[in-house]
């Protein structure tokens, strides 16, 4: 495993990431046991890979507590999240803090490295900065979170645009991110933010869908070309992305969509989810492949330097 440091948080993490979210939450989504996911945990953490994110809403908090139970806290970093509203209803501060009391609970933690508020959408900024951040700060001096976090919505908002209402404020010590090959945005928007400020970086959506069925692939590169955000010159919808191949080491799309990610400057971890101990192994060795041949990752860079619409899924 490799490992970097967490931007201004200072923890040193795996540059992978276990995500217990996503369609699969650990395979609870289609029909893996109990038993069976917490196995998947604990092979990533014998995989190396010490960083494990999980939510209030993913319903994955307790598996992956029984699953860290007896490992030795200071060996792992637990990051997990609440959402800032309920339905149309705005969370308080009091209720922010007790969500985060019960997923310690659920953990069996006494603190968790990183917390986010989980996936704002717009017109929630102001109440995020102005109830929820001084209630995460008094959680933070109590010792029961290390980093205040934020992720974004991506599916919905491809263009980062509630993630930089939040950066109004420099509150953020970790950034959830949504970046791939199709959606690029965050290194003209985003990362110049977080770097210059040594904000921690995870990557979700660094492979959806669109990298491992062609058919979708095809139609999401047909939309981006009837939007003019991608030339018809530079995309071959017959052999979609097949240079990519054709041109690298990579086995198939998905590594190679992992591989451009790990390798983004602006990026610390690079999140992954599975239900399956195989797949889990699979995605691990794409990450920890080398970069893509660098004529490769210019001409992805080219190609998609003005698609914005686009999240891969």
């Amino acid at each position: 495993m490799e490992f970097t440091t967490l931007g201004r948080t200072g923890v040193r993490v795996s540059v992978v990431g276990m995500g217990c979210g996503g369609a699969s939450r650990l395979g609870q989504s289609y029909g893996n046991s109990e038993e069976q996911s917490i196995a998947i945990v604990r092979r990533a953490m014998e995989l190396g890979i010490n960083y494990i994110d999980t939510a209030e809403a993913y319903r994955t908090e307790e598996i992956v507590g029984k699953a860290i139970a007896g490992v030795p806290r200071d060996r792992i970093v637990l990051s997990t999240k609440k959402s800032p509203y309920k339905g149309d209803s705005p969370v308080s501060a009091a209720e922010l803090i007790a969500g985060c009391e019960a997923s310690l609970r659920r953990l069996g933690t006494d603190y968790v490295d990183v917390y986010h508020i989980h996936g704002p959408h717009a017109g929630q900024t102001r109440h995020v900065l102005d109830e929820l951040v001084p209630a995460l700060q008094a959680l933070k001096e109590q010792g029961k979170i290390r980093a205040t976090a934020i992720s974004e919505h991506f599916s919905t908002d491809t263009e980062h645009a509630v993630l930089l209402e939040h950066f109004q404020e420099d509150v953020w010590d970790v950034a959830m991110i949504g970046y791939n090959i199709l959606n690029q945005t965050a290194n003209r928007t985003v990362f110049p933010i977080t770097q210059a400020r040594g904000i921690g970086t995870e990557c979700m959506f660094a492979v959806r869908k669109a990298f491992s069925r062609p058919d979708h692939l095809r139609a999401v590169l047909a939309d981006l070309l009837e939007k003019g955000e991608v030339h018809a010159e530079e995309i071959d919808l017959d052999d979609p992305l097949g240079f990519v191949l054709a041109e690298s080491d990579a086995a198939n799309l998905t590594e190679a969509a992992y591989r451009f990610c790990r390798h983004e400057p602006g990026l610390d971890i690079i999140l992954m989810g599975t239900g399956n101990i195989h797949h889990l192994e699979t995605n691990v060795r794409s990450l920890l492949c080398p970069p893509l041949p660098a004529p490769v990752t210019e001409r992805l860079q080219r190609i998609f330097a003005h698609a914005i619409s686009a999240s891969g899924s």
